[in-house]
């Protein structure tokens, strides 16, 4: 078969800031709550690699968007560090920061690949997590200001704007299920969390558009369908329903309806576990959805209705309205312990096109980690990935057929570039097209995969 894709697509991968840039001396970074994290306990962290080291983009970019370009990159979304930016989340600006991100912007214009710009990758500021993070309104205002500054700074170059990438991951993560910081469990909080993601969102879609920038706006959720294990059993389908309403719909909704879902305000209610809200607010997360949404499809969810009687704590959880399924027939990926089901990544869009108004949208992650990738190097020291070749072109078999049939995609960005430090994981699992060498000066190698993305780019398609 012969998969060919609309002209002008995009291809390329996503990265962020505080997993590449990593820091060095006078660098004017003030910390966030992975510095912290690591600081505290280093423990934590696969083979106690800390965000310090990352890959060392910040003194390598030029060297690193000339391997963009030679994996195929027409475009390339990465983060801005707020951190970076204000060293303590408001106040003063870091020079520095301003300077690096100007110069980054511009290599990668003068190589003809697109800069996407995500404003918050799970990268709070330190002194703003210690007043609560995203359990504080005034929280909300500093990000706020700190977008307008990113508009105003670099708007006139950049033309894709993100306000989130993946909001459900620091209410899973942090407030949840802690793997980040700051490991709280309590579901009433991370309620708080989320809608204040949310209405961060909207305001910083308002104040783009109220500066008539020339460019489109947008938020990235990963989306994980929520499968029944049998679509006969009422009792499985309402269980699925909840838990998409719970790591889906949460953002979905508010992003493209500017309205949060009826299912899951309903069961907050009767928790009593509603944010602190104003009337206000939620006309402004009505009055300022998203212009372009970003998919980041991964794993699938496999839900049954709640037959196990262990709760996760005392007090009410999400799993407390379902039970997570084994589906007797899952590929895995056995590394990272995730199912691979190709499949989804179409269900994902075709939900879109039916659901949201066949939104104008684009895969902005899709990949495969695996651990010690070193035993698949070739004689001449070419990481031989082809299990991650064959990843790709199964999802990108199914990105084609839903394009096929009517669903707005726009591009494929895959996770991600080279290998980089990725949270607790730091580099167990590496996803990269380019291998990055921590003992060796960080040394970078294309992958077979690499090699590969260019001739899909450059053909725009396989």
């Amino acid at each position: 078969m012969n998969y060919r894709f609309p002209e002008g697509f995009w291809w390329g991968s996503a990265i962020s800031g505080p997993q590449t840039e990593g820091r060095i001396k006078d660098d004017g970074k003030g910390d966030n709550i992975w510095d912290h994290w690591y600081r505290e306990d280093p423990s934590l962290f696969f083979d106690q690699v800390g965000p310090e080291e990352t890959s060392a983009v910040y003194s390598h970019y030029k060297e690193d968007i000339q391997l963009m370009k030679a994996t195929g990159h027409n475009s390339m979304r990465t983060s801005i560090q707020w951190s970076r930016l204000f060293p303590e989340g408001r106040g003063d600006i870091n020079p520095k920061a301003v300077a690096f991100y100007n110069d980054y912007i511009d290599e990668l214009i003068a190589n003809d690949i697109e800069p996407f710009i995500n404003l918050y990758h799970f990268d709070m500021p330190l002194a703003l997590q210690e007043i609560g993070g995203w359990e504080n309104k005034e929280v909300v205002e500093a990000y706020v200001n700190y977008a307008k500054t990113c508009f105003e700074l670099f708007g006139d170059r950049v033309k894709k704007w993100f306000t989130h990438n993946e909001p459900i991951v620091p209410v899973e993560g942090g407030y949840l299920y802690k793997f980040h910081y700051p490991a709280v469990v309590d579901m009433k909080r991370a309620v708080q969390v989320a809608y204040h993601e949310s209405l961060a969102s909207a305001k910083a879609i308002k104040v783009y558009r109220d500066l008539n920038l020339d460019g489109e706006i947008g938020i990235i959720l990963n989306l994980t369908p929520s499968y029944p294990r049998d679509a006969n059993n009422p009792e499985d389908v309402k269980a699925a329903s909840l838990a998409d309403a719970f790591f889906n719909r949460s953002f979905l909704d508010p992003a493209i309806r500017g309205i949060f879902p009826e299912d899951l305000v309903s069961l907050l209610k009767d928790l009593d576990y509603l944010p602190d809200y104003t009337a206000e607010e939620l006309a402004i997360i009505k009055e300022n959805t998203i212009d372009l949404l970003g998919i980041n499809y991964y794993q699938p969810r496999r839900i049954k209705q709640k037959e196990s009687s262990e709760r996760l704590s005392d007090k009410p959880m999400p799993d407390d309205y379902f039970d997570n399924y084994i589906w007797p027939d899952r590929k895995m990926n056995p590394y990272r312990g995730w199912e691979i089901y190709e499949k989804g990544i179409y269900d994902c869009l075709i939900n879109v096109r039916d659901h949201y108004g066949n939104i104008p949208c684009f895969i902005s992650e899709n990949g495969m980690g695996v651990e010690g990738e070193a035993k698949f190097k070739n004689a001449d020291g070419m990481i031989e990935d082809d299990y991650r070749i064959d990843f790709l072109k199964g999802h990108l078999t199914y990105v084609h057929q839903a394009i096929e049939e009517g669903c707005n995609v726009k591009g494929y960005h895959l996770w991600t570039c080279m290998d980089n430090w990725s949270w607790m994981n730091a580099y167990k699992n590496r996803y990269g097209l380019i291998s990055v060498d921590l003992d060796n000066d960080k040394k970078r190698t294309i992958k077979k995969s690499g090699y590969w993305f260019k001739e899909v780019s450059d053909r725009n398609g396989f």
